[in-house]
């Protein structure tokens, strides 16, 4: 049995309140028997090298971990406090790519940010990147993340600054059967859909969440009163299945 602990928009901004978020879901989470841990993206709020290293200890846990960039992300100060030196890409400017290889899964997490941009967009190096790493991939069960979702989510906030030319990274999907599902934040709500034929997963955020037209007619429509949450997805015997969790 596979078990990931998913987390996503934990928005570390130097507030007590969002590192409590942060942790209060991470103590959980390391308590829990998880293969590993994803985060997806929106890491620090402001993309200040101070908010990654209050996040790199509030993440801190005792599972497997990796870490992909969101919107509020800046790759330079990511890369210096969240990365050490093995990762993949040298340039702090380049797009952070990065795969984690664990006995029976392999979890690819891809840069979708935009430097300055809200919306997302893999980058055709991304794309390559991709194609490569999964054409070399050992057996077993295959999950692709970003930030951004690749699909509408029915929150027209969202789905204005969402994954741009989502149809390239379907071509990709497509070459490559073995890819259980793609994983993806942004949102700050627990949300499952499709996309590629395949399970699109999106994690609730830590830091506030996000509400659909029908629950708000704020703008933006986010709730932060609402607990922070994250997914459990369970992978056993060919059959995936999501649980949401929330903490009071």
């Amino acid at each position: 049995m596979i078990v990931l602990a998913h987390v996503s928009d934990v928005h570390i901004d130097g507030s007590e309140r969002n590192t409590e978020r942060t942790t209060r879901i991470m103590s959980y989470v390391d308590g829990l028997d998880v293969t590993a841990v994803l985060v997806t993206g929106d890491i620090a709020d402001n993309g200040a090298e101070d908010e990654y290293a209050i996040a790199r200890a509030a993440l801190k846990t005792r599972h497997p971990t990796i870490i992909c960039p969101g919107n509020h992300d800046s790759r330079a100060p990511f890369r210096k406090v969240l990365l050490d030196a093995t990762a993949e890409q040298a340039d702090p400017d380049e797009p952070i790519n990065q795969v984690l290889r664990i006995p029976g899964v392999t979890i690819i997490l891809c840069d979708s940010s935009i430097p300055g941009r809200p919306e997302g967009l893999l980058a055709d190096s991304t794309l390559t990147w991709l194609d490569e790493t999964l054409t070399t991939t050992e057996p077993g069960p295959v999950f692709v993340g970003m930030h951004h979702p690749a699909t509408p989510l029915g929150i027209p906030y969202v789905d204005t600054i969402g994954l741009r030319e989502p149809n390239n990274l379907a071509a990709v999907l497509e070459r490559h059967p073995h890819v259980t599902a793609t994983l993806v934040g942004h949102a700050h709500t627990a949300a499952a859909t499709a996309f590629a034929n395949r399970p699109h997963l999106i994690a609730p955020g830590v830091v506030s969440t996000g509400l659909p037209p029908c629950e708000s007619t704020s703008r933006p429509p986010v709730s932060y009163d609402l607990p922070p949450a994250f997914a459990l997805h369970i992978y056993d015997n060919n059959h995936l299945t999501t649980h949401y969790r929330a903490l009071p």
